[in-house]
């Protein structure tokens, strides 16, 4: 049985162009990306202990071992993250099993006060797992006709893989349905991990299965929205993380272009809320 770390390591091994690493280009390969053993050297472990690592037979590699590897492998800065949160997981799943509890909920004051002081932007507090624990009313007056904030506790990965409206509002719903579910394995937790999966891989089907098993970081592009009234909105997303003890997000959506900021003052002026400035 394969491993998250497994398999995030042996994606970005078939995804590397040997040619960028300034291996020939004219060899012969019966797979696309690095051979295992090319991976190897170039990380200064044995083939058989990446084969290890990589079926998921050694769960708990060395410091070392994981920082050769994101040397050999050429990560980004993020992808050096994520391999180091895969890193540690498995070494959790390896020291024994942690009984699966759902996540806190409850925002804290300050924060909410916090997204007072963001109105009319468009904001919201989230969590890994994609719930929306509480959002500004700009926020609601764009989102309201889509159905995402119909549920009694609203949760935009539930949303995106089976609300019926969910690929006709993100225009570029494959590329949400990547980011929603690489962002489950960030946390809070791996037992919070296994106890929203457990649940929903049933109620998601392929879509969302298929998706556990890439671990490579999404592009992050802006986000593009067909809203039911007709409105063409494109958004760029900046993320605030709160301390950890929070495990949570404040997620702003800003307009990323004119149309963007004229169809939102639209939005609110119908609403009755006060318009957003252009910067």
């Amino acid at each position: 049985m394969g491993t998250p770390l497994g398999d995030f390591v042996r994606g970005k091994r078939d995804s590397i162009r040997p040619q960028d690493l300034g291996l020939p280009e004219h060899e012969r390969r019966r797979a696309p990306g690095l051979r295992r053993s090319e991976l190897a050297t170039r990380a200064g472990v044995s083939v058989e202990y990446l084969t290890r690592i990589e079926q998921g037979r050694d769960r708990n590699p060395s410091p070392s071992v994981v920082n050769a590897l994101a040397d050999a492998l050429g990560l980004d800065i993020a992808e050096r993250a994520h391999l180091g949160y895969l890193a540690k997981i498995s070494g959790e799943a390896c020291a024994g099993h942690v009984r699966a509890t759902p996540p806190e909920r409850s925002v804290r004051p300050a924060v909410r006060q916090v997204l007072t002081l963001l109105e009319p932007g468009v904001a919201f507090v989230t969590n890994r797992l994609g719930d929306v624990l509480s959002h500004t009313d700009s926020f609601g007056t764009v989102m309201r006709d889509t159905g995402l904030l119909d549920a009694e506790e609203p949760n935009l990965t539930r949303y995106v893989f089976t609300h019926p409206q969910a690929r006709t509002t993100f225009v570029d719903w494959d590329q949400i349905a990547d980011e929603q579910v690489f962002n489950l394995w960030l946390g809070p937790s791996n037992d919070t991990f296994e106890w929203f999966t457990a649940d929903f891989a049933t109620t998601a089907g392929p879509e969302f299965t298929r998706r556990l098993h890439r671990h490579l970081p999404p592009a992050r592009v802006p986000l593009r929205m067909t809203h039911p009234r007709g409105h063409h909105l494109r958004w760029n997303r900046e993320v605030l993380e709160l301390p950890a003890s929070d495990a949570q997000q404040v997620i702003l959506l800003l307009p990323a272009d004119d149309a963007t900021t004229t169809a939102l003052n639209r939005l609110l002026e119908h609403s009755g809320r006060t318009a957003l400035r252009a910067l």
